[in-house]
């Protein structure tokens, strides 16, 4: 048994020359909504390793629409039904999940989905059910195309809220050693019309495009990008 280590503390335990089972919990970041050419990059990821001598085996458990809280309640429950051999667990899973929590409802002053006090509780529930499974990294949220909103009439995504809310979870990740990639401030980085090129009509949904940078932001991701040291047992 050969013991790999992430960034932080966490680690993954490799069972000799076997793949590892790996779930991908979170929204329609994790789904690949709008991306109807590669499905999304879980999907990438997911035929990279198929491909690749490693065979890690990727699990996309995205539901569009998802809250911190939606994912908590069926968490445990999913990741039990993935271990492939009996008495077995996945090994690691991806986080991706905040940005449903952030928007306002109705109206630019209304309020969030899930306020800010009520996030910060849901969202260390969630790490802490995540961790007490197996070791974790999150992925965090892509910024929206302000100029689109609101979403579906009545969601008013916005820079402002997503970046209270995606602090809130880095540091609620640094506090518990947990791998964050901070995508919002990673893209912004970029510029605005960057990000507007891979975005959907909709504003709030990366495009094929969009999709695709994330995949080559995530795979070059150190704790990525080691785990395809993992079949072979070395260590970074």
């Amino acid at each position: 048994m050969t013991t790999l280590n992430l960034i932080h503390p966490s680690t993954l335990t490799a069972r000799s020359n076997q793949p590892l089972r790996i779930t991908a919990f979170g929204d329609s970041l994790i789904y690949g909504y709008g991306d109807p050419v590669n499905g999304g990059w879980v999907e990438c990821l997911r035929r990279h390793w198929m491909g690749a001598e490693s065979g890690h085996i990727l699990y996309n458990l995205g539901v569009r629409g998802d809250t911190a809280a939606q994912v908590n309640q069926r968490l445990d429950r999913e990741f039990l039904l993935r271990g492939e051999l009996r008495n077995k667990l996945p090994d690691l899973i991806i986080l991706s999940v905040g940005v449903n929590d952030s928007p306002r409802v109705g109206k630019l002053t209304g309020k969030n989905i899930t306020d800010r006090d009520r996030f910060g509780l849901e969202i260390a529930n969630l790490l802490d059910k995540a961790q007490s499974l197996c070791p974790i990294v999150f992925v965090g949220m892509v910024p929206v195309n302000e100029a689109k909103m609101p979403f579906l009439k009545c969601l008013h995504f916005n820079h402002e809220d997503q970046f209270c809310y995606k602090n809130a979870t880095k540091l609620a990740c640094q506090i518990r050693n947990i791998p964050y990639l901070d995508i919002f401030d990673l893209w912004q980085e970029r510029g605005e019309e960057w990000i507007c090129d891979r975005l959907c009509a909709d504003g709030l949904h990366p495009n094929t495009e969009g999709y695709r940078s994330l995949y080559q932001d995530i795979y070059s991701w150190q704790p990525i990008r080691q785990l395809e040291y993992q079949y072979s047992g070395q260590r970074l």
